[in-house]
C-alpha cells in the first residue's frame, strides 16, 4: 500500500470513528496505535511511552491547569458578574451600550480564562436575559454573545495557542503575543459595526432609562472598583512575563494565585467554589492531556510514513499550486471541517500534516497559528453544525430559534473573514508585538 493510500486509510477510519460518537482523544489515539502496530510491528508499542515522556517534559503544558483553575474560580466567585454591572452602568447612556459593554467584558473574560466555553456561558446567563429584558433585537444580541465569545480562543492566555504551540513545536509566549493585536482588533470591529448598526437602525438598542442610570458620580466610580481584581491579575499575570520578571509556567502559577486571593477577597472561596473548580479543572486538564498524548502519536506514524512530504508533493509538484493557494485550501478545510468538529479536533487531525508544509512553503508559523485560530473563530460560527451555534442554543432563553442564532453570525463572521484577509495580507499586524518583545 502507497503512503498516500496509508494517509487517506488514517484519516478515514479517524472520521468514521468521530461520526459515531467516539471521544476526540479515543479515535485519534486508536487508530495512530493500530496504524503503528501493523507498520512497524511490536516495536511500535513504544511510541505511546514516548509521546507519553515528551508530554511530561514539556513545561508549557503546566500551564494549561492553571488557567483553567484561573477562569472557572474567577467565574464561579462572581467576578463577572460585578463586570457587568460595571460595564452597564458606563455604557448604559450610549446607543447599544450594553452590547459595547457586552464585548468588553466578553474581552477581559478572555484574558482571564482562555476559553470559549467559559465567555459563552457568563454572556448567555448574564449578558443574553439583561439585554432581552431591556428590549434590544433578540437577534442581534445573539450574534453578540457568539462573537464576543469567540475571542477566548485569540487574546492570551488562550488554551489553544497553548495546544498549538505543543503540537507545532512553537514558543507559546511568542503566540500569545501574536494574538494580542489582532484579538483587539477583532473585538474593535465588533464595537463599530454594533455602534454603526444601532445608529442607523435605532430600534434595535434602545436607550436604558435614565431613572436607572440616575446615581450619583461618585457611586459611579465605585463600580470601577469591579474592572480593578481583572486588570491587576492580568498584570500580574502577563505584564510581568512581559517584562521578563517571570517564565511563562511561572505566570500561570501567579495568575491562579492571584484568582485565588481575589476570590477571598470576595468572600466568595467557599468549600463548595473550590471542590466545583478543582473538578471541573482537573476534567478539563485531562482531556486536553489526552488529545495531545493522541496527537503526538498520530503525528509520530505520519511523519514514519512521509505522509508530510507525499502532501507537499501532490499540491506543490503534481498540482503547481502557488503558496497562497495552498494556504488557502488549508484555511477552507479548516472552515468545512468547522461545522463537525471542535478546534483541538481539528488541530490535532491537520497540524501533524499542515505545520511542516507551512514552513517549506516559507511561511512564519507564529503568524499561521494566528491565523488557525481566526479560522477555528469562522468555522465555530458556520452553518450548519457550528460548535458555537449549538453551545448557544443549549444556553439561549426559549424565544431564541435555532433560525434566529444562524441569521445573527451572518454580520460578525463577515467581520471575522475581514480581519483574517487583513492578517495574511499584512503579516505585521500579528508579529509585530512579539518581534518586538523578544528582541529585547
Amino acid at each position: 500500500m502507497s503512503h498516500e493510500m496509508i494517509a487517506l486509510s488514517m484519516f478515514g477510519g479517524m472520521l468514521v470513528m468521530l461520526l459515531t460518537g467516539q471521544r476526540v482523544f479515543a479515535a485519534i489515539g486508536f487508530v495512530s496505535a493500530t496504524a503503528a502496530l501493523l507498520l512497524y510491528g511490536n516495536g511500535a508499542i513504544e511510541m505511546p511511552f514516548n509521546a507519553a515522556f515528551k508530554l511530561f517534559n514539556w513545561y508549557p503544558m503546566l500551564t494549561l491547569p492553571m488557567f483553567i483553575y484561573m477562569g472557572y474560580i474567577l467565574s464561579e466567585s462572581g467576578v463577572a458578574d460585578d463586570l457587568y454591572g460595571m460595564f452597564h452602568v458606563w455604557f448604559g447612556p450610549l446607543r447599544g451600550g450594553l452590547a459595547i459593554g457586552t464585548i468588553g467584558l466578553m474581552v477581559v473574560i478572555s484574558a482571564m480564562n482562555g476559553l470559549s466555553v467559559a465567555g459563552m456561558a457568563i454572556g448567555a446567563t448574564i449578558a443574553l436575559p439583561e439585554m432581552l429584558r431591556r428590549g434590544y433585537d433578540k437577534v442581534m444580541i445573539t450574534g453578540v454573545v457568539q462573537a464576543g465569545s469567540s475571542l477566548g480562543i485569540l487574546v492570551p492566555p488562550s488554551v489553544v495557542l497553548v495546544l498549538y504551540g505543543m503540537i507545532a513545536r512553537q514558543p507559546v509566549g511568542r503566540l500569545w503575543l501574536a494574538g494580542v493585536i489582532p484579538g483587539l482588533m477583532m473585538a474593535g470591529l465588533f464595537i463599530l459595526y454594533i455602534v454603526v448598526r444601532c445608529k442607523l437602525q435605532p430600534e434595535l438598542a434602545p436607550l436604558v432609562s435614565k431613572e436607572e442610570l440616575d446615581m450619583p458620580f461618585s457611586e459611579k466610580l465605585k463600580l470601577l472598583k469591579a474592572g480593578i481584581i481583572p486588570f491587576l491579575i492580568f498584570f500580574f499575570m502577563t505584564g510581568l512575563f512581559l517584562m521578563g520578571i517571570t517564565s511563562l509556567v511561572e505566570s500561570s502559577a501567579v495568575g491562579a494565585t492571584a484568582a485565588t486571593l481575589a476570590a477571598l477577597h470576595r468572600r466568595t472561596l467557599t468549600r463548595q467554589v473550590m471542590e466545583d473548580t478543582l473538578r471541573q479543572t482537573l476534567g478539563i486538564s485531562c482531556m486536553f492531556m489526552w488529545i495531545i498524548l493522541a496527537a503526538l502519536c498520530f503525528g509520530a506514524v505520519f511523519d514514519g510514513i512521509g505522509a508530510v512530504r507525499a502532501i507537499e508533493s501532490l499540491f506543490i509538484t503534481k498540482w503547481e499550486l502557488t503558496p497562497w493557494e495552498i494556504l488557502a485550501m488549508m484555511q477552507l478545510s479548516y472552515i468545512v471541517m468547522g461545522m463537525f468538529l471542535d478546534d483541538t479536533a481539528m488541530l490535532v487531525i491537520v497540524a501533524p500534516l499542515y505545520v511542516p508544509l507551512v514552513v517549506h512553503l516559507g511561511f512564519n508559523p507564529i503568524w499561521y497559528g494566528v491565523l488557525y485560530t481566526i479560522t477555528c473563530q469562522i468555522a465555530y460560527m458556520t452553518p450548519p453544525f457550528g460548535y458555537n451555534l449549538f453551545l448557544m442554543r443549549a444556553m439561549a432563553p426559549p424565544e431564541i430559534t435555532l433560525p434566529d442564532i444562524y441569521r445573527s453570525i451572518v454580520p460578525f463572521v463577515l467581520v471575522m473573514t475581514f480581519t483574517l484577509v487583513l492578517i495574511m495580507i499584512f503579516p505585521q499586524i500579528a508579529l509585530w508585538l512579539p518581534d518586538m518583545v523578544y528582541a529585547r
